[in-house]
């Protein structure tokens, strides 16, 4: 099953910072047993977010994480990218992320991440903080329950 990971970054996208959170999800995704290529850097903004995920989906990706841009910047639109390509929303995952992010340090409370899926497509997209410790609390809580929901997209029986 194919996944990707997209970091989202105005820094990383310009060389001026290397991508310290998207290899940690990577390679968590690939010893889950997803065929994951490389994480994707693209800049700040909805408008990349959305164009990014979309390509992914074309593709036939079936989980998204995307990494970074869910703070209260003014640049951070990953959530408002990630809504124009979501159908439902699965909040449940989202909440999970913020309340165990908000366990390990008071900032976790404010990322805005959401979590979807995408009809008819059968896609799972997962917004997780930029940082490289969040991303690496955050993939076991995906991955807990990636397959089932995949599964159930596929038309699997609960």
């Amino acid at each position: 099953m194919r996944a990707a990971v997209l970091t989202v970054s105005d820094r990383s996208a310009a060389g001026e910072r290397e991508d310290a959170s998207g290899p940690i999800a990577v390679a968590a995704l690939r010893e889950a047993g997803f065929d994951c290529a490389d994480a994707v850097v693209v800049p700040d903004g909805a408008d990349n977010v959305e164009r990014a995920l979309t390509a992914e989906i074309v593709a036939g990706v079936k989980l998204l994480v995307t990494t970074g841009g869910t703070g209260v910047s003014l640049r951070d639109q990953t959530p408002e990218g990630t809504a124009r390509v979501i159908t439902r929303e699965v909040p449940g995952i989202a909440e999970e992320l913020r309340r165990r992010g908000a366990a390990e340090k008071p900032a976790g409370m404010l990322t805005r991440g959401r979590v979807g899926v995408v009809d008819p497509h059968g896609v799972l997209v997962v917004n997780l903080p930029g940082s490289p410790g969040a991303v690496a609390s955050g993939m076991p809580v995906i991955l807990s329950v990636a397959r089932h929901v995949l599964d159930q997209l596929g038309g699997g029986d609960h």
